[in-house]
């Protein structure tokens, strides 16, 4: 196995909570599918989140979907003018046999435009 980092990003509908959790649980589900992951392949995860979020921690929605034991980190994104609104980022270290050019860094929502050159 190796160590690799994902990326991934969801531009929310909206501020309040439930767009938080069910943002991030779409994310996060995202990552692990096109990756072929389980729970236990993830050794961390560090989410971000744009400033004007600030209704709930994204970790709380990993935990509901099973990262029972992962560490989880929460943060602001930095606030840069003119940037994105609403958006959740994250970037999971994982033990995975797949080589780097495989690994599948997932953009969802209007977040695709973030990364046009990986997002899928």
């Amino acid at each position: 196995m190796t160590v690799r980092a994902i990326r991934g990003a969801i531009q929310l509908d909206g501020v309040d909570r439930e767009d938080i959790l069910e943002g991030t649980a779409e994310l996060v589900s995202a990552v692990m599918s096109r990756n072929d992951l389980t729970p236990d392949d993830v050794i961390s995860v560090l989410f971000t989140m744009t400033p004007d979020l600030t209704a709930e921690f994204p970790a709380l929605a990993a935990r509901k979907t099973g990262f029972h034991a992962v560490p989880l980190m929460c943060a602001t994104e930095i606030a840069v003018p003119g940037a994105m609104p609403r958006v959740v980022r994250l970037m999971a270290h994982v033990d995975t046999d797949r080589p780097r050019s495989e690994i599948q860094h997932v953009y969802l929502r209007g977040a695709a435009a973030l990364r046009l050159d990986i997002a899928q």
